[in-house]
């Protein structure tokens, strides 16, 4: 698998059309490519996209401060939320990398 940095990663943001989407939950990378009219710049959800969006999944947010990798201070409900997330992501996406922090 690729490794991306998160400088990297913020190449796939959706504000290029020539490049695909990408998404990192708990530091796995998915291209989210297929969900463009979700995720490019200008959507609601693009402030999820080219960088880990791992804490704004679990506590479901689209604050840009809550899209970030950092999520081993949750509580219980928002870890099984991130898990729920994961696993959606899993099913949907394929993966394309890992994030390096």
């Amino acid at each position: 698998d690729k490794e991306f940095t998160s400088e990297e990663l913020s190449q796939y943001d959706g504000s290029d059309p020539s490049k695909p989407i990408y998404i990192s939950v708990k530091r796995i990378v998915y291209d989210i490519s297929s969900k463009s009219d979700f995720y490019k710049k200008g959507k609601l959800h693009n402030i999820l996209v080219g960088k880990d969006s791992s804490r704004a999944l679990a506590i479901t947010s689209l604050n840009k401060d809550d899209a970030r990798p950092e999520y081993e201070d949750l509580n219980d409900d928002e870890l099984n939320m991130l898990n729920r997330w994961e696993k959606f992501f899993q099913k949907k996406y394929p993966v394309v990398g890992r994030l390096v922090l």
